[in-house]
């Protein structure tokens, strides 16, 4: 089963972003089904799946489902194009590929798939954490640093860039301690100075280095408490 949906990803992969040069995007995004690239990229889609399947005609109707959901699927994406943000636009496109993939999959190798795994103790304490580490602790830090308030930076910045880099610092935090790699926190701490040195050399602000450092120190204490304890109740289970 994941040895036909490794073949079929791959093939997907090699059809939709190693073989789609941008020019054959742009000539779609601009005569959407008079343009020839579409085809051409259906086309290589269905060359693509041969070569993975090696050629096993046993696979030929779900290479044909594959190919011609792709067709639709990228046709609806064209029209839908200026109405959707792209970057949706592209999640739901690659969703709507994985979901007829792992369809076909089910078709040649069914498996029962039970609903009691998503209530399994190690996936729910597994959620818990990656929640906690991400929303929970950024509300958790947010009320804590309030006690300082810096006065307004008007150099320009992503829309909550602080946020999501916090969130994704937290999450790599986590993770290399359920994975016990230790020495990726220190990394992690490292690039994070060397990018941080120059804002602060620039700023010569005593405030700003001391908030940025409880910050840091706070991010990085919440996730590692958090893994900790996942680690811990993970042996009680």
């Amino acid at each position: 089963m994941i040895a036909l949906f490794i073949k079929l990803f791959l093939a997907h992969l090699i059809g939709d972003f190693l073989l789609q040069p941008t020019k054959w995007v742009e000539d779609k995004e601009h005569r959407k089904l008079k343009s020839k690239y579409l085809y051409f990229h259906i086309a290589i889609h269905f060359i693509a799946l041969l070569v993975v399947l090696q050629f096993d005609f046993n696979y030929i109707w779900g290479i044909l489902i594959i190919t011609l959901s792709h067709f639709i699927i990228d046709a609806i994406k064209l029209y839908l194009n200026t109405k959707i943000n792209s970057r949706w636009l592209f999640c739901l496109d690659q969703l709507a590929h994985l979901i007829i993939i792992a369809c076909v999959v089910a078709i040649y190798k069914p498996r029962s798939i039970s609903i009691d795994t998503l209530y399994n103790t190690t996936f729910l304490l597994l959620i818990c954490s990656i929640i906690f580490v991400t929303v929970v602790s950024s509300v958790i830090m947010k009320i804590i640093i309030s006690k300082w308030q810096l006065e307004e930076n008007n150099e320009a910045s992503l829309k909550d860039a602080g946020a999501y880099i916090g969130m994704l610092e937290r999450l790599f935090v986590f993770l290399f301690i359920v994975m016990n790699f230790w020495s990726g926190i220190g990394f992690l701490i490292t690039a994070k100075s060397v990018f941080r040195f120059g804002d602060l050399s620039k700023a010569k602000d005593r405030k700003l280095t001391e908030y940025i450092l409880i910050g840091t120190l706070l991010s990085f204490g919440l996730a590692i408490c958090c893994g900790l304890v996942f680690n811990y109740l993970q042996q009680l289970i």
